[in-house]
């Protein structure tokens, strides 16, 4: 597989479907007018994308065990476009959400099974190259999704930001092309699993957004199920093997402490802009592009720098400029805007570079037949934290509405500071740990 032709494509892809997740954040004012819905009802739009994207992320990585890589890819390619064509003729709520659930089952096809092709088909000297530049195209989706969802908004409507989505259909043959032919495994897949992980992360997302005690009490109950179900399954959707590797329980760990700084992150910096600098949408997301730029620029280096000197210092490298970058925020956050504008351009590239460590490091430490189950569930581990994070945010700041605006935002970024605290103390531990195996293996 020539690597140097396919990632640029595949990132351009994955590229256009993170984007799909904040292109419509700022749609959502114009939705709840032409339809004539509640703000929940609205929220719905963006919440169903996001929890189906990163549940179908999973999904395609554990079939991508027994399935070829490229006939996962038409699935989910073709459900994503067909989907998009049909949001572009939605006039009703209806009609707009289950475009939305569509477009999700098949989004997860670009993220999941990206690192999946990286991690199998790339030496491991050049592999960091790749997937840094992956982590590149999901930081400049972020970053412009909501200057590209404006644009396309006021002059098009919302149902325009579906035409955005259709463009994977010019990308499918290109990469069908690209990849490499597989031969087919025995089929074996745990359907029930899969339906146990669907409701976990469901019903607890549901419980943290809503702050309710009766579907905390569901999930609890579902896990239990899940527990259950993987010590009687012998081969189960949630490969146990997984979960009894102490290296990659720490590198899940800290994953979602890294998705929790980024999805936080990139909820708090509009809200900050628009509620203490009155600024415009448009403005917010001219203050948040240059760092999306920045990263995508870097991701040269990123891959570079991580082939020759490793994962973990770069992991290292990176959690320092999060960390100042968040006491900066909860410190100097009312000063002026530049100082968001000035964060964001390190704080970018430093997401970048650790969550492309992280899942390169990763597909170092994993055999080759866990290889599917393995990155797929990492990554719905730290997208699930990126969820997290923002319905969280939000609860923080619900619970202060007595306090000045300014000083319930510095709030929220001491918490995240604490987080990243955190996350250094589990990178610390990882690497002791790798280099006492390391020792004892010599």
């Amino acid at each position: 597989m020539n690597d140097k032709v396919v990632m640029p494509v595949w990132m351009i892809g994955l590229f256009i479907v993170l984007m799909n997740t904040t292109m419509f954040n700022v749609s959502i004012p114009s939705i709840i007018s032409d339809l004539g819905i509640s703000a929940d009802l609205a929220s719905l739009v963006i919440s169903s994308y996001s929890i189906g994207y990163a549940l179908s992320t999973v999904i395609y990585s554990r079939l991508s065990d027994t399935l070829p890589i490229r006939r996962l890819l038409a699935v989910g390619l073709t459900v994503l476009g067909l989907s998009s064509v049909f949001g572009i003729f939605a006039r009703d709520f209806q009609s707009l959400l289950t475009a939305r659930i569509l477009q999700s089952a098949g989004a997860g096809a670009m993220a999941g099974l990206g690192l999946v092709l990286a991690s199998r088909y790339i030496p491991y000297e050049r592999r960091g190259r790749a997937i840094a530049m992956i982590a590149a195209g999901s930081a400049i989706a972020f970053g412009l999704g909501p200057i590209v969802g404006g644009v396309i908004s006021d002059y098009f409507g919302w149902n325009g930001l579906f035409a955005v989505t259709c463009l994977v259909l010019l990308l499918l043959p290109v990469l069908y092309r690209l990849i490499p032919v597989e031969e087919p495994k025995p089929f074996r897949f745990d359907i029930v699993g899969a339906i146990l992980t669907v409701v976990n992360a469901a019903t607890l997302l549901t419980a943290v957004t809503h702050r309710s005690a009766l579907w905390l009490a569901f999930s609890i109950l579902s896990f239990i199920a899940h527990a259950w179900h993987m010590r009687v399954k012998k081969e189960s959707f949630i490969n146990p093997t997984l979960l009894k590797k102490s290296a990659y329980r720490k590198l899940a760990v800290i994953g979602f402490c890294v998705l929790v700084l980024n999805l936080a992150n990139l909820f708090m910096m509009p809200l900050v802009l628009a509620n203490l600098f009155h600024l415009s949408a448009l403005h917010v997301g001219l203050m948040i592009a240059p760092g999306a730029i920045v990263s995508a620029v870097m991701t040269r280096f990123i891959g570079r720098w991580i082939d020759r000197y490793g994962n973990v210092p770069l992991l290292l490298i990176g959690h320092a400029i999060l960390i100042t970058v968040v006491a900066v925020y909860s410190l100097e956050l009312s000063v002026s805007p530049v100082i968001i504008l000035g964060g964001y351009l390190f704080f970018s590239p430093a997401i970048s570079a650790s969550i492309a460590s992280i899942n390169n490091e990763t597909s170092r430490i994993l055999p080759k037949e866990l290889i599917g189950s393995g990155m797929g569930l990492i990554q719905l581990i730290q997208f699930f934290g990126g969820s997290i994070s923002v319905a969280a945010c939000g609860i923080m700041l619900a619970l202060q509405d007595n306090v000045p605006l300014v000083n319930a935002y510095r709030h929220v970024y001491m918490i995240l500071f604490v987080i990243g605290l955190c996350s250094l103390v589990m990178l610390v531990w990882y690497r002791q740990s790798a280099k006492v195996t390391a020792s004892q293996t010599i």
